[in-house]
This record gives C-alpha cells, structure tokens and sequence, in this order.
C-alpha cells in the first residue's frame, strides 16, 4: 500500500527479493495504493527482480481518484476499466486475483458479480474475490455466484482483522468458512500499534505522523488497544519473540485464514514479518490474548 508513497522503488525491489526468496507468493495491490504508483512499480519489477511466474498476483477496483475526488463505485465499467488500467501498469496480460475493492450500495450486487465474471471469462484474471463486505453481503454474493450456472466461485475475502479488531468473528468469518472463501486479513498488525512503536508517542516514521494516514491510525490509539499491546509484549518476552512475531502468528493461525497481508515500509520490517513463519503459538498464550482482545 505505501509503494510509490513512503516507500520507493529501490526499497520495494529489495522487499520483493527477500519475500520471493523467503518463499512468499501472494502480492496484493490496488489501482487505491498511491494512485496506481504502487502497481507501476510492482510492474517494473516483475520478470526483471523476480520472475511473473513466481507471484501470484492480486489486485483490486472499485476505489480510486475521478476528478479530484475519491470514490467508492463497483459498476460494471468502472470495475473492468480499472483492471484493464491495472493490467497496463503492472505490465502483465492477466491477473491470479482480481477482487472487488468495496461493496457499493449505488450499484447492483449482480452487476459487480458480472464484471467479476467478464474479467475471468476473458483471460484478464484466474480468480475473483471481494474485500471489505459484511457477513451478509459475503454471503449473498458468494450464494449468487454458487447458485447460478456458469458463474465463478468467489476464491477469497480481503478483511481487516487483527488482535485490535475481531469484528469479522461475529458473522464474516462463519460465512466464509461455509461458503469456502479463503480469508486474507489486511491490517493484521493492527495499523501498526501491534508493533508497540506508538506506546510511548507518534514515531516520526510512521504512518501515524503521516498527514494523510494519521487518520487511519488514530481510532486504533485507545485506551483498550494499550491493554491488549500490554499483554502482547508480556506474551512476546516471554517467548522471546518480537510483537510482531506474536501478533502475526495469532491472526495466521485463526480458523479460516489464509494468509496475513502484511504492508512493510521497509525490508527490515518486512524480513521481521516474515520470521513468523518459523514459530507457533501455545495454546495457553493463545487463549490469553483471546482474553484480553475479545470484542
């Protein structure tokens, strides 16, 4: 999400590297994520840091810029003329995912399920998802897609989910589980404040000092989310694990969950991210951060 904004093209090809290296797939972007700067790079990169083949890539449309002003639309046009603009920047012919960014209420379901359809049927992607949908919207969605003939199964849901926020619990994640979509937490380090940098201030590097993210961290910086940061760093010292190890490894591990998205702004992150792979959570320190975190 920060490629092309709080984090360059030198930075980005040393973050591909290492995630390729470490046995990573999954690349997701969005034409959203710096105005389609991030795919642009992400498409330089591909076949000359790391080979196309070795990446399953996902993106998103249906959030963007018109004008000057930010919208939120999922129809039809805007959907396939999103990825046919996605596909250019990253310089590929097809997309593995291709994902409805938002639900939209200005638009039909069976309209933004239809695009979905076109963009499979025509060579332009091999999956189709969606993010950001309730339970009763995944439901629905995942429901027509099953129900009528010739239509494509919905592979996946992008959600935020983290120890911070557990909401998805209540209905999505049931949905999901029984309508077979995998499940990609985007956000699992809780915007950040799982890594404990906001603890004693607002790092100067961080997306919280970020004009134009501090919005996006600010409702997580609470009174709560210190008490389940506090719990997180007693579980990470005990182990002798980083927060961040701890965190990733709760929300991997949760029922349903694929794979947590992970946005690093640098490698060193990012190959802290990564380490997670190597490490499982007891039971016992499990079931205290359920405690704590409950929503």
């Amino acid at each position: 999400m920060g490629w092309g904004r709080t984090t360059d093209e030198h930075d980005a090809s040393d973050q591909l590297t290492a995630f390729v290296e470490a046995g990573g797939t999954l690349v997701d972007t969005a034409y959203a994520y710096a105005d389609g700067a991030s795919e642009t790079i992400l498409g330089r990169l591909l076949g000359t840091v790391v080979p196309r083949e070795d990446v399953v890539l996902a993106t998103k449309a249906g959030v963007g810029v018109r004008r000057g002003q930010r919208f939120f639309e999922t129809s039809r046009r805007t959907m396939l003329d999103g990825l046919d603009a996605s596909l250019r920047r990253l310089g590929v012919d097809h997309v593995d995912l291709f994902q409805a960014h938002v639900w939209s209420d200005a638009v039909p379901l069976e309209e933004t399920l239809a695009a979905l359809d076109h963009a499979v049927s025509s060579g332009r992607a091999a999956y189709v998802g969606i993010s950001n949908y309730t339970g009763w919207q995944t439901a629905q969605a995942a429901t027509w897609q099953r129900a009528v003939p010739g239509r494509t199964p919905l592979a996946s849901t992008q959600m935020e989910y983290s120890l911070l926020n557990r909401g998805i619990e209540h209905e999505v994640l049931p949905a999901a589980r029984a309508l077979g979509l995998g499940v990609l937490p985007w956000s699992p380090l809780g915007r950040g404040v799982l890594t404990g940098k906001y603890r004693t201030g607002t790092p100067s590097s961080s997306r919280g000092a970020d004009p134009q993210l501090a919005g996006f961290v600010d409702p997580l910086l609470t009174e709560r989310s210190s008490t389940i940061v506090q719990a997180l760093s007693r579980a990470a010292d005990g182990l002798g694990w980083s927060l961040v190890e701890v965190a990733l490894a709760w929300v991997r591990d949760r029922p349903g969950v694929v794979a947590p998205i992970v946005g690093a702004r640098t490698t060193k992150q990012l190959e802290e991210s990564l380490a997670v792979e190597e490490r499982s959570l007891p039971s016992e320190i499990t079931a205290a951060l359920d405690d704590v975190s409950a929503p």
